[in-house]
């Protein structure tokens, strides 16, 4: 079976928006947003396990995951972010990054999605979607870090 987040085929659209594109991780806004700011980062290249990673990629990927996460929290204003990293349908390296708040959806427990779907309209996804991509460069210039390629 063929890789959705390398293939960038009409699977991966059919689950999530692409956003931007960052020196190690690519970064999708999911589509379902129960958990308003629900994001995917996925590893630029293909590999299976963390193990599989040389330790800059597993660094600097992670470096990208960070900066997505404080994106989407000040986005959401979230109390916690939950950090998801399954595999075992989609193998290609992600991490979902879910965010919450105390007392809101599925607090105090892992994320599923077997609630029902929440879709936005499709102008409100996109605004969704800006606002995150203008904290991620909020961020990147904090860190003193290159700005995130908008593919939105």
């Amino acid at each position: 079976m063929s890789c959705f987040y390398c293939e960038k085929d009409q699977r991966l659209l059919d689950l999530m928006l692409p956003l931007a594109e960052l020196e190690w991780a690519d970064v999708y806004l999911f589509r379902d947003q129960k958990h308003p700011g629900r994001c995917i980062a996925a590893l630029k290249g293909h590999q299976d396990e963390i193990w599989q990673l040389e330790e800059a990629q597993r660094n600097g990927f992670f470096g990208d995951v960070s900066l997505v996460a404080e994106a989407v929290s000040r986005y959401a204003e979230a109390d916690k972010i939950n950090y998801a990293i399954y595999g075992d349908k989609v193998s290609h390296f992600h991490v979902h990054l879910v965010p919450k708040k105390e007392g809101g959806l599925q607090w105090g427990g892992p994320f599923t999605d077997d609630l029902p779907k929440v879709f936005l309209e499709p102008q409100d996804f996109q605004a969704m979607g800006r606002e995150i991509l203008r904290r991620m460069e909020e961020i990147a210039a904090e860190r003193k870090r290159t700005p995130p390629k908008h593919l939105l």
